[in-house]
Formats: structure tokens, C-alpha cells, sequence
């Protein structure tokens, strides 16, 4: 099975002025990522608004991300929803279109016991032709998972890694604990902790301003993993600061979606009750890509 490496945007779902999806635009973000050198794609994830649609509409998303990347890269499909029945008829859809790995948010809202979230995972990865990658976001769904109950997790047949999005110290024990299984990747859900991941021996990360930047983002991964060149990697994680900042410093996706605005690339409307970016967010975000030498837009 596909093991998730390496730098992978969390794509927003772009809508037009009447609130449906927009696939031009998608098609063209797709386009854009590629052609940036990231090494996989995330569909249909909580940067792309999954919780406001529809099912019908996610599968569309998911089947336009396929249909669009024609094999170039993997795409992860964001395939998480309340109900198991749910989980996993979008996960088998997944699979069934030609998605590389699904992301699975743990249970939330209405908690279950560490059996429980055994037991869901389990049933996902023995009935869904695909790999599981578990999706921890406890600042999100308030229910943190342990170190050692994801270790326990990725020893189940089918689940290949776990974006972890939460601080170093976790992550880097999660790590510990699972680096010497092959067929499992960790990844950081956090632009900031990029580098800190890769150095413990991390596998990636799944992040926003990728979307924005890729080619930077795919650069400086690069410098540090095969160049072995730390201080040119550290060098272009400095010059980002301030975009990973940005990209989170107002309710997500407002933020990206007006700098793919501010490119040239359209990020389209957020739904409700979701709100746009401000305008004096939308200043500096366009100065910080100004600074990195895009040719901005005044959005």
C-alpha cells in the first residue's frame, strides 16, 4: 500500500458567488501543486470545507482530484465524517475511484474509549480497499490519542501513517515508537513544525501554505532531506514565517483562499458559517508573497 511522504497541501475547495463548487478553479490549484513538485495531493480535507458538504459533493471533489492529477501524483482523500456507515462508504468510494490513501479523523464530539477508536480504525482499514492515514487533531475534537495507542494503531494491517497535528513532543514520541515500521509514515499537520518533524525522522507534513508555495515548501524539504544542505533549508523556513503565521491567523480557509486570490489562482468563497479573510490580513499576506518575489494581485 501507498505510504504518504514528503510535502502534501491540504487543498481548499474553491465556490463561486453561488456557492457551488467551482472544478475550473480546482483544476487549476491542481495544476499549480503539481507543477510546484509536491509529492502528493489531500482532497477533500478540513481546509477544503468537508464538514459543510454534502456526500454527493465530496465524492465529486474526491473524483475531480483523481480525474485531475491523471496519476502524476497520489492523492490522499479526506474520507472523515461522524457516522461509520458514512466513513466508510467514502472510503470505499475512495478506493473504488483510484485515491491512494484516505484521512480518517478520530471520533469526537460524542467520545468513545481507546476500544472504541480501536475497533473504528480496525473496520475502516479490513473493509476499505485502501490505506488508512489517522487523521489527530485533538485541539479540534478535544480527544487526544497517546503516543503508545498510535502505536498500537499503526500495527494494524492497512493503516500506512497518522498526520499529527499537535506539538513536537508528541510527534516526536509517536516517532519513536513507530520507526521501525516500514509501511507507517508520521506526518506534522503544523507549517512550523516542518523541520523539527523531518530532523527526529519524521516522513512529511500535510499543511496550507503549501498551496501558496509549494515550490518553496518542496525546495526546502528537499535541501534538508537529500541535499543534506540544513542551513539552506533553515534559510527558506525563515523566509515562510511569516506566511505560516498568516495562513492561520484567521478562521481556515479564509486566509488561504485570499492568497490564492492574491496569485492569480482563484480560492473562491468560504461557506457558511465560515468567514473571509480581512482585508488587513489580506495586505499582509499579499507584502509576504511580494517579498518572495510572486507577482501579487489586489483582491
Amino acid at each position: 500500500m501507498y505510504k504518504p511522504t514528503g510535502m502534501i497541501p491540504a487543498m481548499p475547495t474553491p465556490f463561486n458567488d453561488e456557492g457551488n463548487i467551482d472544478f475550473d478553479s480546482y483544476n487549476r490549484l491542481i495544476d499549480h501543486l503539481i507543477d510546484g513538485g509536491v509529492h502528493c495531493l489531500l482532497a477533500g480535507g478540513s481546509t477544503g470545507e468537508y464538514s459543510l458538504m454534502s456526500m454527493d459533493e465530496r465524492k465529486s471533489v474526491l473524483k475531480a482530484a483523481v480525474e485531475t492529477a491523471k496519476g502524476r501524483v497520489p492523492i490522499m482523500a479526506g474520507t472523515s465524517a461522524h457516522k461509520t456507515e458514512d466513513t466508510l462508504e467514502l472510503t470505499r468510494y475512495a478506493a473504488e475511484i483510484g485515491a491512494d490513501c484516505a484521512l480518517v479523523i478520530n471520533p469526537y464530539y460524542l467520545k468513545t474509549s481507546e476500544q472504541g477508536i480501536l475497533d473504528y480504525y480496525t473496520k475502516l482499514a479490513k473493509n476499505a480497499d485502501i490505506g488508512i492515514v489517522i487523521y489527530h487533531y485533538p485541539v479540534a475534537t478535544s480527544v487526544e490519542l497517546s503516543p503508545e495507542l498510535i502505536a498500537e494503531l499503526s500495527k494494524i494491517d492497512g493503516i500506512v501513517g497518522v498526520k499529527n497535528t499537535t506539538d513536537q513532543e508528541h510527534t516526536c514520541k509517536v516517532i519513536a515508537l513507530t520507526k521501525d515500521q516500514d509501511d507507517f509514515s508520521v506526518l506534522t499537520g503544523f507549517e512550523h513544525l516542518i523541520l523539527p518533524t523531518l530532523a527526529v525522522g519524521g516522513d512529511g507534513a500535510t499543511g496550507i501554505v503549501h498551496n501558496l508555495v509549494p515550490k518553496e515548501i518542496v525546495q526546502m524539504y528537499k535541501l534538508f532531506t537529500e541535499d543534506r544542505d540544513i542551513e539552506g533549508a533553515i534559510e527558506i523556513n525563515q523566509k515562510l514565517l511569516p506566511l505560516y503565521d498568516y495562513v492561520e491567523a484567521e478562521p481556515v480557509p479564509g486566509p488561504v483562499k485570499a492568497g490564492l486570490d492574491i496569485l492569480g489562482i482563484k480560492g473562491g468563497h468560504v461557506r457558511e458559517p465560515l468567514v473571509p479573510a480581512s482585508e488587513e490580513l489580506k495586505q499582509k499576506m499579499g507584502q509576504a508573497l511580494s517579498e518572495l518575489g510572486y507577482e501579487v494581485q489586489t483582491v
